[in-house]
Order: structure tokens, then C-alpha cells, then sequence
């Protein structure tokens, strides 16, 4: 948007410049860029430009711009519900497996026979920090009632780690066949190949958790290749792959809620597949095969 702000008469005045076609009523174009921002609907019409000059492919609507939006917020919703249950299967996971094969360790965490030491070096100044410990009311309730631990146990400190922390500790953890048995529990053999998708899951969650534009994400590292299921089109840095994934994770959670949540992701999309124009937008940056 350059250098010098501007109001919405002449954001739309520049708009309809680069071929822009507005199918909204005008007043209610404006509500919408007051609303959302001219900022961010940039990111949802960057697909539909052409050229450097930022000029729009013949026939863009306004109203595509919006539907594109749309998709992204249903998703980011839809992301933000199903990743929470994965996140809490997997600390439980831990928590449970971890703890039962230590049962005389509850602050097993911190332990270097247990966890790798370089974890353990920085795990006071990054992790269990005052601020930790405050913000989490009981965290800071156990140490009122027990000053003399250093710690309190694993299956409350646990419950307050975000998920990339308890993927940092589950990959610190030194005993392989605790490992391999939480990552049975999905069905997966191969640690390193676990380890990347619940990598991919995190990155996910994280982009959806905090704003980021959903519809064209693209996974940094790629998505493993799995014998459960393929990738459409091979795609393994694509939304859609990491969708696929989440959904094969929730299957060994819950069946249902891993039907619900294939259903409701087809149900974003498919209500498009009479647009052509944002039919080819979810195929093209989502990875998503609308048939």
C-alpha cells in the first residue's frame, strides 16, 4: 500500500485502477476495509494479481476477495478446536507413559537420567521460570503449600506447557522405547517420521493460534512421507498436507471427531466449487482438490 496512508474512498479508487471489480455495494466495501483492513485483504488478494504493478486478473471480484477471507477464518476456527484435542492427547500421553515408568521420579522432567542434559541446562532460565510459575495458578498454589519443592510434578507442571514445549521435551527424552510406545499410540513406528508430524501439527497450530493467513500456508520442513495415506499431488509443504495429517492423528484419538473434522473441512471448501476462480485458488495454494 506504499509509504502514505490512505483513506478508503481512495483505497478503492485504486482498487477499481488495477481491475478490480466491485460486485459489493460500495458502502458496505468500505465497512468491510474499516473492518478487516486494506493491509490484511492484501494477503487474500494477492492470488488474483498479475504483475509487479499489483494489477488484477481479468474478471476479479470483490466478493471472491471476500469468500477467500472467509475460508481463511473458518479454517483458522475450525484448526484452533481440532489441534487443542490433539495437543491434550499428546501431553496426557506423556505425562502417562513417562511418569509410569518413573514413578519414584514425579519431577521427572528435570531429571538427566531421564531427559537429555542440555534440556535440563536451560530448562530454569526458558521454561520453569518465576514468570511460569505465576502465571499458572496451580504451579504457584503447590509451591506455596510446598516450599521446599523445586518443582512440582509432572502431571501439573505438564498441563501448562504449550504444545512446542512438550514437543521439546518429548524429543529430550533419552528412553527410545517410551518414545516409540507414545508414538504407537498413533499408529507410527518410526520416531523420526512422528517427530515430523507432530512438528508439522505444531507449526500449524501456531500460525492458526496467533492471526497468521491460513489458506496459503506452506510447511517449512514438509510433511514426512507416510504408508497411511498420500498427499495430493505429492504436496508436502502444502495446507492440505498438513490438514491430512491432522486428520490421520485425530483417527487414533477418535474416530468420530476425526469423521467430523474431514466433513467440516470438505464443507469450507465445497460450497465454492461452482466458482471457478476460488476453486482454482484452493487447489492452486491450498493443495485441496475440490472434484
Amino acid at each position: 500500500m506504499g509509504t502514505t496512508a490512505t483513506n478508503t474512498s481512495q483505497q478503492i479508487e485504486l482498487l477499481e485502477e488495477r481491475g478490480m471489480i466491485f460486485d459489493v455495494n460500495l458502502s458496505k466495501v468500505k465497512e468491510v476495509l474499516h473492518d478487516k483492513g486494506y493491509y490484511r485483504l492484501g494477503f487474500y488478494w494477492n492470488p488474483f494479481q498479475v504483475d509487479d504493478e499489483h494489477n488484477f486478473r481479468e474478471g476479479t471480484k470483490f466478493s471472491d476477495i471476500l469468500s477467500l477471507y472467509y475460508i481463511d477464518v473458518d479454517l483458522r476456527n475450525l484448526l484452533n478446536q481440532y489441534l487443542y484435542r490433539i495437543e491434550v492427547n499428546f501431553r496426557t500421553n506423556i505425562i502417562y507413559y513417562v511418569s509410569n515408568a518413573n514413578k519414584n521420579i514425579p519431577t521427572w522432567f528435570a531429571d538427566s537420567q531421564i531427559v537429555n542434559q542440555a534440556y535440563i541446562n536451560e530448562f530454569d532460565q526458558k521454561v520453569y521460570t518465576q514468570r511460569f510459575i505465576d502465571n499458572n495458578k496451580t504451579i504457584k498454589h503447590h509451591h506455596r503449600k510446598y516450599i521446599n519443592d523445586k518443582y512440582a510434578p509432572a502431571w501439573k507442571t505438564l498441563e501448562f506447557f504449550t504444545f512446542g514445549a512438550i514437543l521439546r521435551l518429548f524429543k529430550a527424552l533419552k528412553d527410545d522405547e517410551i518414545k516409540k510406545r507414545i508414538a504407537g499410540k498413533y499408529d507410527v513406528r518410526n520416531l523420526q517420521k512422528f517427530e515430523g508430524l507432530i512438528d508439522t501439527v505444531v507449526y500449524i497450530r501456531n500460525a492458526s493460534a496467533h492471526g497468521n493467513v491460513i489458506y496459503d500456508l506452506r510447511l517449512p520442513k514438509g510433511a514426512p512421507s507416510m504408508p497411511h495415506f498420500a498427499y495430493y499431488n505429492n504436496q508436502r509443504h502444502s495446507l492440505d498436507c498438513g490438514l491430512r495429517i491432522i486428520q490421520f492423528l485425530l483417527s487414533h484419538i477418535s474416530i468420530n471427531r476425526s469423521k467430523d473434522f474431514e466433513e467440516r473441512v470438505k464443507h469450507i471448501f465445497v460450497q465454492y466449487e461452482s466458482n471457478p476462480i476460488v476453486k482454482e485458488v484452493i487447489a492452486r495454494q491450498v493443495g485441496f482438490e475440490l472434484i
